[in-house]
């Protein structure tokens, strides 16, 4: 008799102990090559949440499109297509309007510590913006530019009557404002509407432009700060729920502002590298503003504020305080622009 109690008191003990040992097998989704950077990012990311749920949450990283569309991640995490997936919240245009705020020209100034200071801003606003979802983090890639293949564009004029794929919404809306054309694709489509005619030009990152091949396509490259993309890692609420409270701590523990920062800064040095790649091919033309171009820039870029302040009214969000938090943010990590 004492021997059978002694049993199930042992069960009892041991059962909580096996039940926070289900093991996880995440699937990591995201829609750029296996060569762009944030494939390692991701891997790390995947080791490091393995690392501290003691070998009980192991993670698959599928580029390049393999589990869905790149303008559909943020629903494959909503809807458990994917466990965790890489979002361009700008895809969708009006659908996540506080992020936006990321993408406003000559804002950030650099990736890790644009990418730290946007995640510990918009965190608050992640629970009601992206509530079907569990937040991780928020980063951006380093301050990009024009890149087109028919015609130089210097003034913001310049847009006029050209057809440019836009990296996100806010770009779309600058472009429309210069009497451009918008063309809507994801990233691993530009090459190909370039190459077609179907687009003049494109707003994108330096060395995505190599590992794309659109510099296979185009020919004049504005070397200015004019804009960056907000991208986030979301995971399946499901999933993050059915986990132990020990397993939910692995995946906190790797969805922090240093992360972030780890994201940004590892992808920021991939695209700053792609500059010198440019300029060293003979068909390019590398071309910087002067101090009276970027005014005019800066000065057409202007009434973008108040479309995104807009937006974010709509969203229950009070707009100067909400750009004036995010501006004190990026100070702290010094990358707001000057």
């Amino acid at each position: 008799m004492r021997k059978a109690c002694l049993a199930l008191l042992l069960a009892a003990s041991v059962s909580p102990a096996l039940a926070q040992d289900k093991t996880f097998d995440l699937k990591i989704s995201h829609w750029v090559p296996a060569s762009h950077p944030l494939q390692k990012s991701l891997e790390d990311w995947a080791a490091a949440v393995e690392k501290d749920s003691g070998g009980t949450i192991k993670g698959k990283v599928f580029p390049a499109q393999q589990l869905g569309k790149a303008f559909d991640h943020y629903d494959m995490a909503r809807d458990g297509i994917a466990d965790v997936t890489y979002v361009n919240p700008g895809y969708q245009p009006g659908r996540f309007p506080i992020i936006g705020a990321g993408e406003l020209p000559f804002l950030i100034s650099d990736a890790k510590g644009g990418s730290m200071g946007l995640d510990a801003w918009y965190r608050k606003f992640a629970e009601k913006e992206m509530k079907d979802v569990k937040y991780c983090l928020a980063f951006v890639h380093s301050p990009s530019s024009f890149h087109s293949r028919t015609k130089k564009i210097v003034n913001p004029e310049d847009v006029k009557g050209l057809k440019i794929r836009p990296a996100h919404a806010t770009m779309a809306n600058f472009v429309t404002s210069l009497g451009g054309t918008n063309v809507q694709s994801s990233a691993p489509e530009v090459r190909d509407i370039i190459e077609r005619g179907v687009a003049d030009g494109v707003t994108f990152p330096w060395g995505s432009l190599v590992l794309f091949g659109i510099d296979k396509v185009t020919k004049y490259d504005m070397e200015a700060p004019l804009y960056t993309t907000t991208f986030v890692f979301v995971i399946n609420k499901d999933k993050y729920n059915a986990m132990s409270d020990k397993q939910k701590a692995a995946i906190d523990k790797n969805c922090t502002v240093e992360t972030a920062g780890a994201v940004g800064e590892h992808w920021g040095k991939f695209e700053d590298a792609g500059i010198d790649k440019v300029k060293a091919e003979s068909n390019h033309e590398v071309y910087k503003l002067t101090p009276e171009q970027i005014a005019a820039w800066k000065k057409a870029a202007e009434p973008l504020v108040k479309t995104w302040g807009d937006g974010a009214k709509k969203a229950g969000a009070d707009p100067d305080a909400t750009l004036a938090e995010l501006k004190a943010s990026l100070k702290k990590y010094n990358a707001l622009a000057e």
